[in-house]
C-alpha cells in the first residue's frame, strides 16, 4: 500500500473516490489498485478476504484516515531526506511565494535553494500561429466545409476569419516578439551555472532591447502582419468597430477624446501597454538583482579593486552576512584573504569555478572567509520558477473536484509529487516500521 500512495501522488491522481467500499464502480484509484494487487499478491488477498469476511469491524486499514496516515509518513520520510541535505550544504537561500487555490485558500510555497536554478516559458504555444496560420486558416475552412453540425459550421467560420483578420496578426507577431525575447534570457537563466552578474547583464540587455522595440516594433508589425494576410489572400486593413457612447453627466470632468484611428487605437491600447507592462516587470526583477549584485560585487570584480575600494565593500559584505552581534565572516580579514590570492588559472573565473579551484587546491583553511562568502554567493536565486512549478502542481493536485481536500493531505501529496524522485529512493521497510510504531497500541503486562 506504501508503493500505491507513492505512486499515485507523483501522478497527482485523486486517492479517495465518492465511495470507501472495495469492488464498487466509484471507489477512487487507491481502492482499486488494492483490488489489483488482491489478484496477484496472497498476502493481500488473504488481507482482503478478511475484511470482506467482517473479522476486522473497525481497523480495516483501507479507509481515509489510513491513507492520510501513510501520506504523512511518506512526505516526512521525504522532508527528512531534504533537510538532511540542506544541512550538509550549510549555506542555502529560501524562497517564498503565495497563491490562492481553487477553494480561495492562500497557499505558500517554501522554496529551498542549494545549487540549481531553473525557468520554463511558454512561447511554443504561439509559435505555431505566427509561423503557420494560413495552414491553420485552411484547416478551419476545411471543417466548416465538411461539417454536418450548423453549430460547428459556424465556429469554424467564425474562427477561420478571425485567424485571417489583419487584427490578429499584428497581435501575434507583437505577443511573438517580446515572448522571443524574454524566452531567450530564460534558456540562458535556466543554466545551472547561471551567476548573479550575468543575469544581471542579460536583464539589462533585455531592457535596451524593449526600450528599441517600443519605438520601432509597431510598424514592423504591421508589415509582418502585411505579409501573412497577403499570403492568405486577404485585405490587410483594420475594420473599424462602433464606439461605445456613454452618458455625460453635469458637472463632471470632461471624458478624454476617443481615438477614431483603428490602428493607433491598437497601438495604445495593445501594443504600448503589453511592451510597457514587460518592461515593468523586468525593471523589478533587475532591480532586485542589481541590489543583490552591489552587494556581492566584490566577489564578483575583486581583480579590478584597489585596496581602498576592495576594503569597502568587503565591509559592506560583511555587514550584509552579519545578523546582530553575529558574522558570518571577518571583514578584516576578507580583503587580505583576496588580496594574497594565487594567480588564477583563468582571468575570468566565475562565482562557481573560483570555489571549485579553492576546493580542488585544498586551500579552503587558508581563505576561510573568502570560502564561506563564495558558498553563499554560489546559493543566490537567480528566478523564481521553482515557486512557480510548485504553484502547478498545486493546480493539479487540488482540482474542482478535490476542492475539500484537508490542508494536511494537500500538503503532504504536494510534497511526494514535488520530490517524486526523493520519493522513489525512499526505503518501505522505514516507511512501514514508523506507520506501524505511531499505530502500535501500549499493552500493560
Amino acid at each position: 500500500m506504501v508503493m500505491n500512495q507513492v505512486e499515485t501522488a507523483e501522478r497527482n491522481l485523486a486517492l479517495r473516490g465518492s465511495t470507501n467500499t472495495l469492488h464498487q464502480q466509484h471507489n477512487g484509484n487507491f481502492l482499486k489498485e488494492v483490488e489489483l494487487l488482491t489478484k496477484f499478491d496472497p498476502v493481500m488477498k488473504k488481507h482482503i478476504d478478511r475484511v470482506e469476511s467482517g473479522l476486522f469491524s473497525h481497523s480495516s486499514y483501507l479507509g481515509n484516515g489510513i491513507q492520510n496516515e501513510l501520506i504523512a509518513s511518506i512526505s516526512g520520510k521525504i522532508l527528512d531526506t531534504v533537510v538532511a541535505e540542506i544541512k550538509r550544504s550549510k549555506y542555502y537561500s529560501v524562497i517564498l511565494d503565495c497563491t490562492p487555490d481553487l477553494s480561495h485558500q492562500e497557499q505558500m510555497s517554501v522554496i529551498i535553494r542549494i545549487s540549481e536554478t531553473r525557468w520554463e516559458s511558454r512561447i511554443n504555444s504561439i509559435e505555431a500561429v505566427r509561423y503557420q496560420a494560413p495552414n491553420i486558416r485552411e484547416a478551419l475552412l476545411e471543417v466548416r466545409d465538411k461539417a454536418t453540425d450548423a453549430l460547428n459550421k459556424v465556429e469554424a467560420q467564425a474562427l477561420a476569419e478571425e485567424v485571417g483578420s489583419y487584427r490578429f496578426h499584428i497581435c501575434t507577431v507583437v505577443w511573438y516578439d517580446i515572448l522571443h525575447q524574454v524566452n531567450h534570457i530564460s534558456k540562458l537563466l535556466q543554466s545551472a551555472t547561471m551567476q548573479l552578474d550575468v543575469s544581471v547583464d542579460l536583464l539589462m540587455k533585455a531592457k535596451t532591447s524593449l526600450t528599441r522595440y517600443r519605438d520601432t516594433g509597431f510598424s514592423a508589425a504591421q508589415a509582418s502582419a502585411k505579409d501573412i494576410c497577403d499570403e492568405m489572400n486577404v485585405e490587410a486593413v483594420l475594420k473599424e468597430k462602433r464606439l461605445r457612447g456613454t452618458r455625460k453627466h453635469f458637472a463632471c470632468e470632461a471624458p478624454d477624446e476617443p481615438i477614431r484611428d483603428a490602428m493607433k487605437r491598437l497601438e495604445i491600447a495593445f501594443f504600448n501597454v503589453v511592451v510597457d507592462t514587460t518592461f515593468e516587470s523586468l525593471k523589478e526583477r533587475f532591480e532586485s538583482l542589481g541590489e543583490m549584485r552591489s552587494r556581492f560585487g566584490v566577489l564578483l570584480n575583486f581583480k579590478e579593486l584597489d585596496g581602498e575600494a576592495l576594503s569597502n565593500q568587503c565591509d559592506e559584505l560583511c555587514s550584509t552576512l552579519s545578523t546582530e552581534d553575529e558574522k558570518d565572516i571577518d571583514g578584516k580579514e576578507l580583503p587580505l584573504e583576496i588580496s594574497n590570492l594565487p594567480s588564477l588559472p583563468s582571468s575570468d573565473m566565475t562565482t562557481l569555478q573560483l570555489p571549485s579551484y579553492i576546493h580542488k587546491k585544498q586551500l579552503k583553511e587558508l581563505y576561510p572567509s573568502l570560502w564561506i562568502a563564495l558558498r553563499i554567493a554560489c546559493t543566490l536565486p537567480v528566478t523564481v520558477a521553482s515557486a512557480e512549478r510548485s504553484f502547478s502542481k498545486l493546480k493539479l493536485i487540488k482540482t474542482y473536484l478535490r476542492s475539500s481536500m484537508g490542508q494536511n493531505r494537500l500538503s503532504g501529496l504536494a510534497i511526494i509529487s514535488i520530490n517524486h524522485e526523493i520519493g522513489k529512493q525512499l526505503s518501505y521497510d522505514d516507511v512501514i516500521n514508523d506507520f506501524a510504531f505511531k499505530k502500535a497500541r501500549r499493552q500493560k503486562f
